[in-house]
């Protein structure tokens, strides 16, 4: 048993007197690339980490809910009335409950619970400790109630939980790397269609590794920033008449058809994105998995330039890691803080690691914290 799924069966025991029914995990996860194209209809490549949040759960009689987190080591009760009511319940709790809505809302007969959640998916980092909590208590509550819910229509229930339960208006993507990832692959996803194809993603056949390193600095983006990138891509897209910036064929049509610099900035961020993806996608087919550096390092230099989420600690960390000699390297996550990962030699994250450390400490900066990343299965019940 690991560590985490220890503490969760721990906290489970401790919290409500007995012991679970059994333990579910869901996985964080590291975009890639395909940054802000989700909701833009368009095509993302994330894949889930092996760091994982687990939800140690057992059935209740009546539909009512409780919830105890490690974090906080605080336990919130709700019912099936506060359940139905958009943000009647906040906080971390909010995640939990928006499931239970969203599955509710789908005519799914919900059974009440009690649910014990254990973390070593680090929080604010970019790596989507919230999809990986809705994917994990989703995953529980299906398996403990028996629901039909087919896998493919998961991730839209968990998107929808924390759209319209919870308040912050991500695209599907974290939900259905949590959920439908593969290890040893990256997920292909076409958010428009829903569509998807496991990548092989095996870097270690090929001497390679993926280096996250988590910049330490606060990640913020479910306020204002996130949301105003959203809505300046819907205008572009109602201004040039098309169901979403996937759908712009003529960039520099398009370009020339927007009546500001920003808006102007920002459609040629998601359009550009998509080919990256695209391209990138082509080059794994083919086993070229060095050739694929370049490509993540012109999608960090768009999300500075053009989307303008990037801030000097993910900037610093992707620049060092590209002249300690990184094949190409990027802020990964919707944004403003969070993780930068960089493809190097197997051999050399440590030596890359070690001069981020090194530049961080120069600038001031909170000394960031690394790992290197495998991509792992989705969600699913381990005990």
């Amino acid at each position: 048993m690991s560590d985490v799924t220890a503490r969760a069966a721990a906290g489970f025991s401790s919290a409500f007197g007995a012991e679970p029914a059994g333990l579910w995990a869901a996985p964080g996860r590291v975009n890639l690339i395909g940054e802000h194209t989700d909701y833009n209809d368009g095509f993302v490549l994330p894949f889930a980490l092996p760091h994982r949040i687990v939800v140690a759960a057992a059935s209740l009689p009546t539909p009512r809910w409780r919830v105890w987190s490690e974090q906080s080591d605080e336990t919130i009760e709700f019912d099936a009335a506060q359940a139905d009511e958009p943000g009647k319940i906040d906080g971390w709790a909010g995640y939990v409950a928006g499931v239970v809505w969203a599955l509710r809302a789908k005519g799914h007969d919900v059974p009440g619970a009690s649910l014990a959640v254990a973390s070593d998916v680090p929080a604010g980092a970019g790596l989507s400790s919230s999809a990986a909590l809705e994917s994990a208590v989703l995953t529980a509550l299906a398996d403990l109630g028996d629901l039909a819910v087919p896998v493919e229509e998961r991730p839209a229930l968990a998107q929808r939980a924390e759209n319209d339960y919870v308040g912050m208006p991500c695209g599907i993507m974290d939900q259905s790397a949590s959920i439908r990832a593969e290890a040893g692959h990256a997920l292909f996803l076409d958010c428009r269609t829903l569509a998807i194809e496991q990548i092989p993603f095996d870097v270690a056949s090929f001497g390679l590794a993926v280096l996250v390193v988590d910049t330490r600095a606060p990640h913020r983006h479910a306020g204002g920033e996130y949301a105003s990138r959203r809505r300046a891509c819907e205008e572009a897209a109602a201004l040039l008449g098309v169901p979403a910036l996937r759908d712009v064929a003529d960039l520099d049509a398009a370009l020339a058809a927007l009546p500001d610099d920003v808006m102007r900035r920002r459609v040629r961020h998601v359009v550009t994105e998509n080919q990256r993806v695209l391209e990138t996608v082509a080059l794994l087919r083919a086993g070229e998995v060095r050739e694929i550096g370049p490509l993540l390092t012109a999608s960090h230099a768009s999300m500075r330039d053009d989307f303008e989420i990037t801030v000097p600690e993910v900037d610093l960390a992707v620049s060092t890691a590209l002249a300690a000699g990184a094949y190409g390297a990027r802020m990964t996550g919707g944004g403003f803080g969070g993780c930068v990962l960089a493809l190097v030699d197997a051999d050399s994250i440590e030596p890359v690691a070690a001069a981020v450390a090194a530049a961080y400490a120069g600038a001031g900066f909170t000394a960031p914290v690394w790992f290197a990343a495998r991509p792992s299965a989705g969600a699913g019940r381990i005990e």
